[in-house]
């Protein structure tokens, strides 16, 4: 009789939850989840605090964790942990491959996914204050159109989105993108956690 491997669990960013959750149901993949807040990114104290309590607190489960390089000290709280991270720069790559992310990225976009459309005037204020000229300052300096992107699983967030580009002076594109690349991210980390347990 065999030994059923260890239970996986994905920890990490919240903000592609409903396409995780769809991915999981679909392939019926054996993985648990707890997702974290998805605006921690804008405070690298509370996001290193809440990763490592989150990290802390699953010691069981094969862990691997759903973010990018998005704290500075990122590989050195996974390496505490003995855990690894899903491959790709951030969120955005991980949901559009890299050639499509570097591509929009060097024509000006900053990409906008629905869960911080609906929060964005909370996180933009939060991270830059409420100075609206400073806000358009800092997003007109190096990006020239926000990029609305939505999945198979996105409600319609177009009012959001279209605020949110007023509010940082920016005009507003969209981009429908198959779940097809961040498929085979959670794929090869599920098969790299597997090699590894």
């Amino acid at each position: 009789m065999t030994t059923p491997p260890p239970p996986q669990l994905l920890l990490g960013c919240g903000i592609l939850q409903k396409e995780i959750r769809f991915l999981i149901d679909k392939n019926g993949w054996p993985l648990e989840t707890h997702f974290l807040d998805s605006a921690l990114h804008i405070d690298f104290g509370k996001l290193s605090l809440a990763l490592t309590s989150a990290l802390d607190c699953h010691a069981e489960p094969q862990v691997i964790v759903f973010y990018g390089s998005c704290h500075p000290q990122m590989e050195s709280i996974l390496k505490a942990a003995r855990t690894f991270r899903t491959a790709g720069q951030n969120c955005v790559e991980m949901l559009l491959g890299p050639e499509r992310f570097s591509a929009e990225l060097e024509q000006g976009a900053f990409f906008l996914l629905e869960e911080w459309a609906r929060r964005w005037e909370r996180i933009v204020t939060a991270t830059f204050g409420t100075n609206l000229k400073v806000i358009r300052e800092i997003y007109q300096g190096d990006r020239s159109y926000l990029l609305g992107i939505t999945t198979p699983c996105s409600g319609d967030f177009k009012a959001e989105a279209e605020e949110a580009g007023r509010l940082v002076g920016l005009p507003l594109r969209w981009m429908d993108i198959s779940l097809d690349n961040l498929e085979r991210v959670l794929q090869k980390a599920m098969e790299r956690r597997m090699r590894a347990a």
